[in-house]
């Protein structure tokens, strides 16, 4: 059996626009105040663009003014995963989807408290399944 994490990139460029592969599966990143989520106030679970996984929920999102959609916490820490990213001489740390490895932005130590986590994640990486009113 085939995980996404284990599918080809020609799978994903038939699946996902130039941009969300760019940003998902090559660890780029949109510019900022351009992505979709980055001012949404809609409710509702934020999933994976690229595999439908739950990653955060907009209970959990704030503004932080940098012109990402920005997260205290994800919906489960099962459903992310993190590792050092030294890339461009800094020292962050990625977040990816656990399920199909998609890189989904970074978490920041600088969020509000009590946790004081800020997931700072590209809106192309996301997609919002609203909540029901």
């Amino acid at each position: 059996m085939t995980h996404d994490r284990d599918k080809a990139d020609d799978h994903w460029r038939r699946h996902l626009t130039a941009e969300q592969f760019e940003v998902t599966r090559r660890k780029g990143t949109e510019r900022a105040f351009t992505g979709e989520y980055h001012d949404c106030k809609r409710p509702g679970t934020y999933l994976c663009t690229c595999c439908g996984n739950p990653l955060f929920h907009s209970v959990n999102k704030f503004d932080s003014g940098t012109g990402w959609p920005s997260f205290t916490s994800p919906v489960s820490p099962e459903n992310i995963h993190t590792e050092a990213d030294q890339s461009y001489g800094m020292r962050r740390v990625e977040v990816c989807c656990r399920n199909c490895g998609a890189h989904l932005g970074h978490v920041f130590e600088d969020g509000p408290a009590p946790g004081g986590q800020r997931y700072c994640i590209n809106s192309v990486a996301l997609q919002l399944d609203e909540d029901e009113t």
